[in-house]
């Protein structure tokens, strides 16, 4: 065989090897590198760009995609422990001239984290200054106020006596913690690789200290009533989508904010647990326009 096209078939073979190797090498030894890469592809795939808004010395972090217009602009204000990021899923089944926007909420990924920030939820909507979609934390109130509970509300009753923010079940540190965690917020069941549930971990541990105390702040005192106190003060549209086989927080509090809130409306997912937008992305993205469609058509009706 002639000698260029053995060269040829080395460095075709090279070419493949190097992006072959450096993903196995990724996987094994820095699952939590690989992890970020793949949120980067997907929001680069889906067209959102991450900006900084900076007011008064404190910096959000935000991804968005279009540009105001007639349509409403849509804010995506992410659960407890989480990011901008898990609204990735549902990002993909909205239409790409919507204008979006997802803030990592205060003290998360790349918000600014202080000491000298309340991260109640008094303090957490101050910061926002929007009222509409609660933070993931505020739901427990709902729960911890009504006799059906799940185990893990009654979990939280065993932590607030003891005083205890070690071994919540939300912010694992171990690959095993994080499979159980996965386990409470997901009906369906994955059979995910270890090496992903460290990379997960790994993501996750730095920040780990910060979610016990912005934990405790949820479960304390100043915003216990919160949810409670304030309901009646919504007078906005609301739409409530719950998993109706949700283990964190019972279903039945999706009932609660209905009787609450007057013209609510309330969808409950079959074969959903509490991470309806990570295991329901198409039909979450479906219902949102649904009711945005819904309130143009009232407004126009009204005018």
């Amino acid at each position: 065989m002639d000698l260029d096209v053995v060269n040829m078939f080395i460095i075709a073979g090279g070419t493949l090897a190097i992006p072959i190797l450096a993903f196995v090498a990724s996987f094994l030894l820095w699952p939590a590198a690989l992890i970020k890469v793949y949120h980067w592809y997907w929001r680069r795939r889906l067209g959102m760009q991450v900006d900084y808004a900076e007011y008064e010395g404190y910096r959000f972090c935000y991804s968005h995609r279009g540009t105001p217009g007639t349509r409403p602009s849509v804010l995506l204000l992410h659960g407890f422990s989480a990011h901008k990021d898990m609204w990735l899923g549902v990002v993909k089944f909205l239409p790409k001239n919507m204008h979006l926007v997802c803030v990592d909420m205060p003290g998360h990924e790349g918000t600014t984290r202080s000491s000298a920030v309340d991260y109640s939820i008094e303090g957490q909507v101050k910061r926002i200054h929007q009222v509409g979609i609660f933070w993931g934390g505020n739901y427990i109130y709902i729960c911890l106020q009504y006799p059906t509970e799940s185990k893990f509300v009654q979990r939280l009753r065993e932590l607030e006596k003891a005083q205890d923010s070690d071994g919540i079940p939300l912010i694992p540190s171990t690959p095993e913690e994080m499979e159980e965690m996965l386990k409470l917020c997901s009906y369906v069941r994955f059979k995910i690789p270890k090496q992903i549930l460290q990379g997960l971990v790994d993501v996750r541990l730095p920040n780990n200290d910060f979610y016990r105390e912005c934990f405790m702040e949820l479960v304390g005192e100043k915003s216990r009533h919160s949810l409670h106190e304030n309901m009646h003060l919504i007078s906005t549209p609301l739409q409530v989508i719950w998993g109706k086989n949700d283990q964190v927080l019972d279903v039945s509090g999706a009932s609660v904010l209905a009787r609450a809130i007057p013209g609510s409306q309330v969808h409950l997912l079959d074969n959903c647990g509490h991470s309806v937008v990570m295991e329901r992305p198409r039909k979450s993205a479906q219902l949102i326009m649904d009711f945005i469609i819904s309130q143009q058509n009232s407004n126009k009706k009204l005018s």
